[in-house]
């Protein structure tokens, strides 16, 4: 917006950017207004649909609640509005006197539809309109090859960003000083309604579920630095450990700026390359939207994956007999967080072992993540399931078994995880249908009986997947490709951050 585009009142729209610092659209607004207001629109058809679930909800919910109170602490208030999204912003905006609506883009192939409709109805109703990228490091245009083509491969992506950052680095911003003082009054706003419970939505809440809001977003980050963040190369992929920052979920619902998070991360390599891969995911979408349907690889649309539901829901409700499995997902289905090693695991497992397509699994996350995004979900499900751009090969399929011996060496997570396996031999217990009937009944976990038996024999699932996958991707052998050695089988790639850094 030109300097002189001066307004009496502006509006900012806010969705996912759910903080008063570190935020574009909102020192856009402050630079160019005398006063601004933040509004917040209510979607309950998104809200009650199968897009989201119970963590997401109560932790967008939870941060709404935490930025209105930040909001009346600075004598103003957040409106929070429902129902038709263009009609009541230009309904509220013209009962406060706003000329313009600010608010931070989206990539999501559904609210780039939304945004465009409702900025096209706010100006035709005479109020301008201003998008900005906030959600990203860099924009989906502004890390380009040479020939102005988006990279679709991630190393040369980190190159050409990092060769960025060196000489366009972005520090956070003082958006929440900008608008002190600018803010408009609660009376001027008028009266709100209050912030809605999940249960208002179906929703049950939970204590287990990742908190929400800004403060918490910091105290995470200062938990990280001191400590976690010089250890998190090593210690990110054991679930066991407290290793990685947790704040996919603030990244995700905006209570925290990738601004700050990124100047935090930068002197940590492998953090940093992680946010990095956010970045790539994130453009990728933008330039792809056809990847939140479909796969990346379109020859992998005729994959012959299996129909099987019973499978499917003994992988959903940690049933597969697997202890690895069960455990992340009975991590996933009781705190609406999953350790990203284990997100590896077991997608690897529904769409290798079990031979579902990738969709399915993409989706149960998305219903039960606290940190569910499109770009990052699906870019890490399309990579594990090796019909994706940059990703696995399809004939790496991990070993279950081997995984948890890896990184799970003494099975402290899968027993914290499956109170069966709590006596359960250290020797046996990343494989309890190996141990004989005397040990399965000294340690009170008979298989079948007290824990599942295996789902699948993980010999006849890996040829399975070798051949439904190579029938439709195999290529002509190059040297060095078919290495089915250990190291492939444990699943050594350099690739720990589908989902979460």
């Amino acid at each position: 917006m030109a300097p002189h585009e001066r307004r009496a009142v502006s509006l900012v729209w806010l969705r996912r950017d759910l903080r008063l610092d570190d935020h574009v659209a909102l020192l856009r607004a402050a630079e160019a207004s005398e006063r601004v207001a933040c509004a917040f629109v209510l979607d309950p058809p998104l809200l009650r649909g199968q897009r989201v679930g119970a963590p997401i909800v109560q932790f967008f919910l939870e941060s709404l609640r935490v930025l209105r109170d930040e909001l009346r602490g600075l004598g103003s208030d957040l409106a929070l509005l429902e129902g038709d999204t263009a009609v009541e912003l230009g309904a509220f905006a013209r009962r406060i006197g706003a000329g313009a609506v600010f608010y931070n883009a989206d990539d999501d192939p559904d609210a780039v539809a939304r945004d465009r409709d409702v900025s096209e109805r706010l100006r035709a109703a005479g109020i301008a309109v201003h998008a900005f990228t906030d959600q990203v490091y860099y924009g989906a245009d502004e890390v380009l090859q040479d020939g102005g083509k988006p990279y679709v491969v991630y190393t040369p992506y980190r190159r050409r960003w990092t060769a960025r950052f060196h000489d366009d680095p972005r520090p956070p911003l003082s958006s929440a000083r900008a608008v002190r003082g600018k803010l408009l009054a609660v009376d001027a706003i008028g009266t709100t309604r209050a912030v809605p419970r999940p249960e208002d939505y179906g929703h049950a809440s939970s204590d287990r579920y990742p908190r929400g809001g800004s403060p918490e977003a910091n105290r995470l980050l200062r938990r990280f630095l001191e400590g976690g963040a010089e250890r998190y190369a090593a210690n990110r992929n054991v679930p066991a450990l407290d290793g990685t920052s947790r704040l996919s979920p603030h990244l995700r619902a905006g209570t925290i700026g990738i601004r700050t998070v990124v100047q935090a991360g930068a002197p940590y390599a492998a953090w940093l390359g992680e946010l990095i891969w956010r970045d790539f995911y994130h453009q990728l979408l933008a330039h792809h939207p056809r990847l939140a349907r479909e796969p990346f690889v379109e020859a992998a649309a005729a994959i012959a994956y299996a129909r099987d539901d019973a499978a499917f829901a003994a992988w959903c409700e940690a049933r597969t007999g697997y202890p690895i499995v069960d455990a992340a997902m009975t991590q996933l289905n009781e705190t609406g967080w999953m350790h990203n090693r284990l997100r590896m695991i077991v997608a690897s497992f529904l769409t290798k072992h079990l031979l579902v397509d990738y969709r399915r699994g993409e989706r149960y996350f998305e219903q039960h993540l606290a940190d569910a995004d499109l770009a990052a979900n699906n870019g890490g499900w399309q990579w594990a399931s090796s019909v994706g751009t940059d990703a696995a090969p399809y004939f790496r399929i991990f070993n279950p078994v081997l995984q948890a011996k890896t990184f799970d060496p003494g099975g402290g997570f899968v027993r914290g995880m499956l109170p069966a396996l709590a006596r359960v031999p250290d020797r046996y217990v990343h494989a309890p249908w190996t141990m004989p009937g005397d040990v399965q009944r000294a340690a009170q976990c008979v298989v079948g009986r007290d824990y599942p038996a295996p789902l699948v024999d993980h010999a006849f699932a890996r040829e399975r997947a070798l051949a439904a996958y190579g029938a439709v991707l195999a290529r002509k052998p190059r040297t060095g490709r078919a290495r089915s050695s250990a190291r492939a089988k444990r699943g050594a790639a350099t690739r720990p951050g589908l989902f979460d850094a």
